[in-house]
């Protein structure tokens, strides 16, 4: 029997690649996220798609008072899949999250008995990350892999940083320049 393997893309959202939160960073993974989502579908990997989800009241939670831009409200255009990564969901999960990470998450991993994980998407030191550390909290004897070409950070300081502390907590960072 082959191992379980998941590719999950941490919010790959209109408002962090050409909205209100975006960053040309974000747009220049497209091809590359594109890419791996096809190569894990052709390979039979699981799929999971992850959407930063914010109500109306956003300005009035904690996460808005400390980063006061309205972001992934949802059913809002910002708050879609960026068309070109939607068009390969193909009915793959969505994991609506209301915060950075989400404990629906460690759930799904942990039903899923999955041997490898797999991150990409935005943004790298915060929503990548914290996902990457509930997917080792929840599958501690899982591979935990993050493809440096397949995330983005506003900051390369920041992002080379994040990468130093995932492979500190034993993940490990492909494709690292």
């Amino acid at each position: 029997m082959s191992k379980r393997r998941l590719l999950i893309v941490v919010d790959y959202q209109n408002d962090f690649v050409t909205g209100s939160l975006g960053f040309e960073e974000a747009e220049q993974i497209e091809q590359t996220l594109c890419g791996k989502i096809r190569e894990a579908r052709a390979e039979g990997v699981d799929l999971l798609f992850t959407l930063d989800t914010h109500e109306e009241d956003y300005l009035e939670t904690q996460e808005g008072r400390k980063l006061p831009v309205p972001h992934c409200i949802r059913e809002t255009s910002g708050w879609e899949l960026c068309e070109s990564v939607a068009d390969l969901r193909e009915g793959a999960p969505l994991l609506e999250k209301t915060s950075f990470g989400s404990a629906e998450l460690i759930r799904f991993l942990q039903e899923g008995e999955y041997e490898s994980v797999e991150l990409c998407g935005v943004v790298t030191s915060i929503c990548v990350l914290s996902n990457a550390v509930l997917a080792k909290a929840a599958l501690p004897e899982a591979e935990i892999l993050i493809d440096a070409r397949a995330t983005a950070d506003s900051s390369e300081k920041l992002r080379q940083e994040t990468f130093d502390l995932m492979e500190r907590l034993q993940m490990t960072v492909l494709n690292r320049e």
